[in-house]
């Protein structure tokens, strides 16, 4: 975990070695100082490259913990492939972990510097992890982040009963740790784009219960920013009171994503939908959260991008952490939870929980029973039953919800949806703050109240 404090004087970073802080600890100290950690999605292939990309997390002017993003193939298993590209000089998407062997990886986190101990969670996107996990562990690395339903449906064609029983066995091993380990769900980011926010909640929570029934003591739960702001305070209040119900006396925190869908393409819309959801993550007392950076619509993004995005949000967070909730207009709505996400994302997880006391054959039951079905995803174990709509106060509500016990709230007579309108929907935020930036205009979010409110302080 490192804060805006810069390297220690008088020690060059290549012959300073480092520790690796546990990584829900490293939260939760920040939060407990009021500062909220900023992380980056970050992966290259070779040691040089990561190396060079985790320094510059560190010295970012703002609170950060680290990222090691894996490779394609080392996410679906294929290490000789991984280890041929590396070889033959190839490129790769990503960190080949186990290829690398962890000898190789513990030398390059050790060879990071700074001036504190540092946090690092290896994310990979596998509905069978067992290998990554252990080589995570090898290296004396203690966090990464999926879960047996959100690295499954999106990604794999793997049964998820496969990913379930995958994830329950990669859990135990993480629990085993002398010193824990920590496991963040991806349940709150499942097709997040066009997902009412109700389920998204539930998913995440009942992932985090899926970890704690298979022994971890520290998680957190994820969700993805959505295209209503005050929608999406009333979904992490109603994570938040569903965690605190739900996780028991388990170390846990909230992870914000800021938004995954379609990207504006104008560098001025996307620093302004960047620094909305670090408005957000501020707001609602959100203790970490993922950015993404100006440059996505465009190319890969570089390191220079990933920290000016940090430090953009980091500074966008203190900004709207100095002022009360209604500074920032009437969009942002009560943030403690008793609202109508927490209503929908409760009855969702009590369906679920009724299934069964083991909470994956709850998941697989309530899969096979439509009870969960997640609109526009195409896996073989998902109802495809389910659809969502942008409402016109740009909010996400269901058109249909299959089996789910929901309550839709599609319009009278409205038809199936086409596939423009889809398209039309897929880019709804995108031209929403590419618009307001091309013709000069505030955007309706949070981020020019803030401007408006800080000006008159």
């Amino acid at each position: 975990m490192r804060t805006s404090t810069l390297l220690a004087a008088g020690a060059p970073a290549a012959v300073r070695r480092r520790s690796i802080t546990p990584f829900g600890a490293a939260v939760a100290a920040a939060a407990a100082a009021g500062r909220l950690v900023v992380q980056p999605r970050m992966g290259f292939p070779d040691v040089a490259g990561m190396l060079t990309g985790l320094r510059a997390v560190t010295a970012a002017d703002a609170t950060t913990v680290g990222t090691v993003t894996l490779d394609s193939y080392t996410r679906v298993g294929d290490h000789a492939s991984a280890r041929k590209a590396l070889d033959e000089g190839s490129d790769l998407n990503g960190f080949p972990i186990v290829a690398h062997g962890a000898d190789v990886t513990r030398d390059m986190i050790a060879r990071v510097g700074g001036g504190a101990d540092f946090a690092i969670q290896v994310r990979h996107g596998s509905p069978l992890p067992l290998g990554i996990v252990q080589a995570l562990l090898d290296a004396g690395l203690d966090a990464t982040e999926g879960g047996p339903v959100s690295y499954c449906l999106p990604y794999s064609r793997t049964p998820l009963a496969e990913a379930v029983t995958a994830w329950a066995d990669s859990c135990e091993l993480l629990a085993e740790q002398v010193d824990g380990a920590h496991l963040e769900s991806f349940g709150g980011c499942m097709l997040g784009q066009l997902c009412p926010p109700g389920l998204l909640v539930a998913i995440s929570v009942l992932e985090g219960m899926f970890f704690k029934q298979h022994g971890l003591r520290s998680v957190s739960l994820s969700y993805a920013q959505g295209t209503s702001f005050a929608q999406d305070v009333d979904a992490i209040g109603a994570m938040r009171r569903l965690a605190g119900e739900l996780l028991g006396d388990l170390q846990w925190h909230v992870v914000l994503y800021t938004y995954m869908g379609v990207f504006p393409r104008t560098p001025a819309g996307a620093l302004s939908l960047l620094r909305d959801s670090a408005v957000l993550a501020a707001v609602t007392g959100t203790e970490r959260m993922i950015v993404k950076t100006p440059a996505e619509a465009h190319r890969i993004p570089t390191v220079a991008d990933n920290i000016q995005a940090l430090q953009e949000a980091a500074r966008a967070a203190e900004s709207a952490a100095r002022l009360p909730l209604d500074a920032l207009g009437a969009a942002a709505t009560d943030p403690a939870g008793d609202n109508p996400v927490y209503a929908e994302a409760r009855a969702l997880i009590d369906a679920v929980l009724n299934l069964d006391a083991d909470i994956g054959t709850a998941l697989l039951k309530a899969f096979a029973k439509g009870y969960l079905d997640v609109p526009y995803c195409l896996h073989a174990d998902n109802a495809q039953r389910s659809r969502s709509y942008i409402a016109g106060d740009g909010t996400l509500q269901w058109q249909s919800a299959g089996s789910m016990p929901i309550t839709t709230t599609a319009p009278a007579g409205a038809r199936q949806l086409r596939a423009d309108a889809f398209l039309d929907m897929l880019s709804f935020v995108q031209r929403r703050y590419d618009d307001a930036a091309l013709e000069e205009l505030p955007t309706a979010g949070p981020s020019a109240l803030l401007s408006t409110a800080l000006l008159k302080d």
